[in-house]
């Protein structure tokens, strides 16, 4: 974010501070004044308390801030808009966001404003389940099946071995196992 004369520039990318859970009433209000809204959204997995289950939710990438662009002198209009509780500021002049930022943000956006993670899991990856019925249950990363949301990975328990097709938000690369060289023998 840079500071800039608002009054002698057009339309710049400026970052929104909403209120509680108010992010998308506040780009749909401004999107109802014409301006260009970016609300950057992830699927996460939440674990529901009483059954356990692992249950995928939308949420926002940044909660209670939204991305508009504007021209600086309507920043009253936006300002009272419903759901927003102020512009972002740097002392008396709004902060104003990047064209680049918001691009690379973009670039990663399917059209329902959800961001596209890349894939970190590679064919052979030792992985973790992190929820869901076998949580705690290690295996092999296998393949990716269509839709890029589930996977295939070989699971390893102690007296089988099997092939399990699982959402990909279930699972964690293991981290590698340090193993301790030989101990010396007690003097």
């Amino acid at each position: 974010m840079t500071n800039r004369n608002p009054t002698t520039e057009s339309k710049s990318w400026y970052a929104i501070h909403t209120k509680a859970r108010d992010e998308d009433r506040a780009q749909s209000n401004l999107s109802a004044w014409g301006l260009e809204t970016c609300c950057p959204k992830l699927k996460c997995v939440c674990t529901l308390n009483f059954t356990g289950r692992a249950v995928q939710v939308i949420e926002h990438m940044f909660p209670r801030y939204i991305f508009a662009r504007f021209n600086a002198e309507n920043i009253l209009k936006v300002r009272f808009t419903r759901g927003v509780r102020n512009v972002v500021m740097i002392g008396d002049v709004p902060a104003r966001v990047e064209d680049e930022i918001i691009d690379v943000l973009r670039s990663r956006m399917s059209p329902d404003g959800l961001i596209t993670q890349q894939d970190e899991f590679d064919e052979g990856d030792e992985v973790y389940l992190k929820a869901g019925p076998f949580k705690g249950f290690t295996g092999v990363f296998n393949s990716r099946l269509t839709g890029n949301d589930r996977v295939t990975i070989l699971l390893d328990t102690v007296r089988f071995q099997g092939r399990l097709i699982i959402d990909k938000v279930l699972i964690e690369k293991r981290p590698p196992v340090l193993r301790a060289g030989p101990e010396a023998p007690p003097n």
